[in-house]
């Protein structure tokens, strides 16, 4: 059941902490301890566990509720870190860090709503049985 539509969005908020994974190798939140690194690795450990995990479908609600928790506690600390940065107009690349855990909310919420159809249908077919 990989072929699943929220198998792909699943994939896309995994693919969205790839992107932060790379695009944040310069934020610097606190010194000596990559919290970024490990959260992006963190975030797709538990999408590829959710994305395998098919056959149960509440372990699946649950994972990416913890998921959806962890991208926007990394929401919070990018844009603390975003209004702490110095530079202005003269630094481009200020502000795009935070969009990623963002877009990975809205493709996991999505997945949710997609996984509550399953069971509903699944739950409305046990009851014709």
């Amino acid at each position: 059941m990989i072929q699943r539509i929220q198998t792909i969005w699943i994939f896309l908020a995994v693919l969205a902490a790839v992107f932060l994974f790379i695009t944040g190798q310069d934020v610097l939140i606190s010194e000596g301890i990559p919290m970024l690194d490990a959260a992006c690795v963190i975030l797709v450990l538990i999408g590829l566990l959710s994305v395998f995990s098919y056959k149960n479908r509440k372990r699946q609600i649950l994972l990416n509720n913890i998921s959806i928790i962890i991208n926007a506690l990394l929401v919070g600390i990018l844009i603390y870190w975003l209004l702490n940065l110095s530079g202005g107009i003269q630094f481009p690349e200020k502000g795009i860090e935070p969009i990623f855990p963002l877009i990975a909310i809205v493709c996991l919420f999505i997945a949710n709503v997609y996984i509550k159809k399953d069971e509903r249908l699944v739950k409305s077919v046990d009851r014709l049985r």
